[in-house]
């Protein structure tokens, strides 16, 4: 007996119903995208690691998927190699591409490589499945899609107020309440700073951005375990967990950050976030969370995280400021800042609060039924219509039993079934079926045509 297929761990399959549900999700982000002048690319799905290797931190590193070269890849490797079965070392001998863990990175090598083309600054959008060998969960996966908007060529802040405009633009739309919250790297590297731990900068940030997940004791367990001292730890306690009001907190850290000009400068430009986005009277909350630390190493200045009110799941939207990344292929001096929509998730979510608006599943409208060649010859040119006017419509290929075709209807979840026998076509007439009500009429092509059409 053969063995059950299946796929793997952490990546899901889509039904019909569910990719009309996604694709809700892309087109309303998409059209979002397209009113702030956002212009799609697409990049390879998989990319050297080369390319890749480096630009998450260490524990992003290990979440790489590599792939395995062609050929025989043992070939270059010596004995001692494959008897040390140190597995970092070898996959580097066999692997030389990865499939793509974001779309940020491949973003920036895409900007290098295609500078001469571009205007800057250069708005794009890229809506594609990227990899993640973590422990599936839920809510977390394998393989997920992200949707992306970044803008690079620019230093300005109203980048980073317009990002969030958009955010709030597709919750508002899809009806999903959230609170975007908004930090910056460089209050985190002030913290650092002040509490005498600089060059842990990057211990701390991957630390405390667990916080929600692990809890204070357990992130200050890992900041000891890093060697951060007991002092560090007690002086960066009040500061992660600062409350009051967003103006409250700016306060706050304008006096804790007094002494550092880079903590200073994250403060103002979060300021100037925060004020402008109040000007425009978003729809949903903005809040300044210092815990917010956004894992990923090259976040230079804003960082943004949207949560769901409703539901308990991750984040479902995240991003932020980076400064140096296009820098490691070449291209310095080029800032750029993003956002990244989590489709999966969102999904997820409007299955929960069930957000869905009815015309988001557009299935078939009106089945035809096959009573045999004549009738079916009959309806083809009808049906031809109905869809040049826009409407979903098809016809059962095979002249089966009625009971059958209706059940067809029935699994389907279509609306109206057109019925043509002897007397239909004589007539040059359509019976059109409502399957809610079981109301039928016996109508002409066009007033079929204008019934539906509507």
């Amino acid at each position: 007996m053969a063995a059950k297929p299946c796929i793997p761990k952490g990546t899901r399959d889509f039904s019909p119903v569910e990719m009309a549900k996604r694709n809700y999700i892309f087109d309303t982000i998409r059209s979002v995208y397209h009113l702030y002048g956002f212009q799609q690319i697409e990049t390879p799905a998989m990319e050297m690691l080369s390319t890749l290797m480096g630009k998450y931190g260490e524990e992003g590193d290990k979440l790489l998927f590599k792939i395995q070269n062609s050929g025989d890849y043992f070939s270059g490797l010596t004995d001692e190699e494959l008897l040390s079965r140190n597995a970092p070392r070898l996959a580097c001998k066999f692997c030389e591409k990865g499939l793509r863990y974001d779309l940020t990175v491949p973003f920036a090598r895409y900007v290098v490589m295609h500078r001469d083309e571009l205007t800057f600054p250069f708005k794009r959008y890229q809506i594609q499945p990227v990899w993640r060998a973590d422990r599936p969960q839920k809510g977390r996966y394998r393989e997920f899609y992200q949707c992306d908007a970044d803008v690079v060529g620019s230093d300005s802040l109203l980048n980073e107020v317009e990002l969030m405009q958009i955010v709030d633009t597709v919750f508002s739309r899809f009806g999903i309440r959230v609170c975007i919250k908004i930090n910056n790297r460089k209050i985190l590297t002030g913290m650092a700073e002040i509490i005498g731990e600089a060059d842990k900068i990057v211990d701390i940030t991957v630390a405390i951005d667990k916080l929600d997940k692990i809890g204070l004791d357990n992130v200050n367990a890992e900041l000891r375990d890093k060697g951060i001292s007991d002092e560090a730890i007690d002086k960066l306690q009040p500061i992660i967990l600062l409350s009051g009001t967003n103006a409250e907190k700016l306060d706050t850290l304008r006096q804790t950050l007094a002494t550092s000009e880079t903590g200073l400068k994250g403060v103002e430009e979060t300021a100037f976030i925060l004020s402008t986005l109040e000007s425009l009277g978003l729809k949903n909350e903005v809040e300044l969370d210092l815990t917010l630390a956004r894992g990923l190493n090259y976040y230079t200045g804003a960082i943004f995280e949207v949560k769901a009110l409703d539901v308990q799941i991750g984040s479902i939207t995240g991003g932020g400021r980076y400064d140096n990344l296009t820098g490691v292929f070449g291209m310095p001096g080029v800032s750029g800042v993003g956002i990244s929509f989590g489709a999966d998730r969102i999904f997820d979510v409007l299955n929960q609060l069930d957000l869905y608006p009815k015309e988001a599943v557009k299935g078939t409208q009106l089945l035809f039924i096959n009573f045999g060649q004549c009738e079916a010859a009959f309806c083809l040119s009808i049906l031809s219509k109905a869809r040049a006017a826009g409407i979903r419509a098809e016809i059962y290929p095979d002249n089966a039993k009625m009971k059958k075709q209706m059940s067809y209807a029935n699994a389907k979840g279509v609306p109206y079934v057109a019925l043509v026998g002897e007397n239909e076509m004589h007539e040059g007439k359509v019976t059109l079926k409502d399957m809610a009500t079981g109301e039928q009429r016996l109508l002409t092509p066009d007033e079929l045509i204008e019934a539906l059409a509507c």
